[in-house]
């Protein structure tokens, strides 16, 4: 059942055979088995488009409910029998520094005390890779590739991109920075070694950044490093950015617009659960209120 959710997902036994690391012919025997066992067509082949009968439409939705009960149940009979309490694993990124973040954590501690709750920061692509190997239940990241149906892509905010610079740089005094006039200007990102090539293809190609990086691991020496006048930070906002004495946030523009960055919950669509969904919500509520 889940080779053949990942054929209807992918819309392509390659690109499933891909994410399940099987051989193509191995996918197609087993959809083909499947079917035999069902003694129904559920899907159809024409040419490289796929598609389902209503007989396979009716055997997806309901797949998707009895594969999410029954993974369900398998951690819960896990669970049980170690003894464990039950937990949620969060992840989020490590600029994200967001109070409303803090206050969906203790809302959600006081309405299930009983949950315990794992967090980790990380890279957009390391919560996507502990999402998609199922060492995370939902992480909180920025939108960076196609939204798939395979996941529960809820939309929580959307902010636009500040400069933080130094007082005692002189870009600081501007009221716009655009990409060229920080050319020069170093840009700050907080990445691990793995991950760095990842991270400053995406300023590149999403912002245009022409200058050179430095990189850390943390955002609290990211921001001393911006205070050092080492070089800037790109940080984003949802509404006006706080005051400062040490930095000035100055609003990008690039084609003359200011560019924005978008924030999701993401989590497996067949491992959703009332927690998972009201975390979600709290997050939601919260950037919505502010």
């Amino acid at each position: 059942m889940k080779y053949f959710q990942a054929v209807v997902r992918c819309q392509s036994f390659t690109k499933a055979a891909d994410e399940c690391y099987i051989s193509q012919s191995a996918i197609s025997q087993q959809i083909q088995a499947l079917e035999k066992d069902l003694g129904v067509k559920l899907l159809i082949r024409e040419g490289r488009k796929i598609s389902l009968t209503p007989a396979g439409e009716y055997f997806y939705r309901k797949s998707l409910v009895l594969v999410g009960d029954f993974d369900r149940l398998c951690t819960a009979v896990k669970s049980f029998a170690k003894g464990v309490e039950r937990e949620l694993v969060i992840g989020y990124l490590r600029h994200y520094d967001c109070a409303e973040f803090e206050k969906t954590v203790a809302a959600f501690k006081s309405k299930y005390p009983e949950i315990s709750l794992q967090l980790f920061s990380g890279t957009h692509e390391e919560l996507y890779d502990n999402l998609r190997g199922g060492k995370a239940d939902v992480v909180i990241n920025d939108l960076r590739r196609k939204p798939s149906d395979k996941y529960v892509n809820c939309f929580l905010t959307k902010n636009n991109f500040y400069a933080e610079l130094s007082v005692n740089n002189p870009l600081a005094r501007l009221e716009t920075v655009t990409v060229d006039d920080l050319k020069n200007t170093p840009l700050i990102i907080i990445a691990p070694e793995g991950q760095r090539n990842a991270e400053e293809l995406f300023f590149r190609e999403y912002l245009g950044v022409k200058g050179e990086f430095i990189f850390t691991e943390n955002l609290q020496t990211a921001r001393l490093t911006v205070i050092a006048d080492e070089g800037y930070f790109l940080k984003d906002f949802y509404d006006a950015p706080p005051t400062s004495s040490v930095v000035k946030y100055i609003p990008v523009i690039c084609d003359d617009k200011q560019p924005y960055r978008k924030y999701y919950a993401f989590w497996h669509a067949v491992s959703t659960n009332e927690y998972i969904e009201n975390f979600a919500e709290i997050l939601k509520k919260n950037l919505t209120k502010n």
